[in-house]
């Protein structure tokens, strides 16, 4: 059982082997995880025993897993307060997961404050520019509609396949599209999902 928490060290923590060896021999007993024998309380509550350690041991994982993800953390200015404040509620990767832009962040900060995250003014701003310069929104290549593949169109428009297989149809028969109306004359196609990412739309 030792050396299975051991490898779960090295998996789930990002530890390396050798790290993860040391830190399971330093907290676990000599025994393992087996009840201590000998004497009534050991023998009537083994079980008991057992379940603590691994109580034990699950929160230190846990304490590992958190300082991964700050290790992992960009350094700069604002670092401190948003490991501060973005572990309060849930874990430090799941807070940092999306990419967004600025009016992003501040709508998704807005949202952790009416939940209760605690922070004060100062902390906020701090974590707000440290968020937006660290994980902006992921830049979107434009989509060039008469060079798309269905596929493209389907995943980029949002659109059904049936919908990206129409566009190509069109297209094939009628010529390039010249504009988004045009684009828009394709019989059944969803015309609000087009003119909604009308800005990422480029007709070469």
């Amino acid at each position: 059982m030792g050396r299975l928490f051991r490898i779960s060290l090295h998996q789930a923590a990002g530890l390396s082997p050798g790290l993860a060896r040391d830190v399971g021999q330093a907290i676990l007993p000599a025994g393992g995880l087996s009840s201590p024998p000998g004497g009534l309380k050991g023998r009537l509550q083994p079980g008991l025993a057992a379940t603590r350690r691994v109580f034990n041991y699950s929160a230190i994982i846990l304490c590992l897993l958190s300082a991964n993800a700050w290790a992992q953390l960009p350094d700069g200015p604002g670092k401190a307060e948003t490991q501060k404040v973005c572990s309060q509620c849930h874990e430090l990767e799941r807070s940092i997961s999306p990419r967004q832009d600025r009016g992003g962040w501040v709508a998704t900060m807005d949202k952790m404050s009416t939940l209760g995250m605690k922070a004060t003014d100062d902390e906020l701003q701090a974590v707000l520019n440290y968020l937006s310069l660290h994980y902006p929104a992921e830049i979107v290549p434009p989509l060039n509609v008469n060079k798309a593949r269905a596929i493209d169109l389907e995943s980029a428009l949002s659109l059904l396949r049936s919908q990206a297989a129409a566009i190509i149809k069109y297209r094939d028969k009628n010529g390039d599209f010249k504009s988004i109306e045009d684009l828009k004359k394709v019989p059944g196609v969803d015309v609000a999902k087009i003119e909604a990412k009308k800005d990422r739309l480029v007709f070469q």
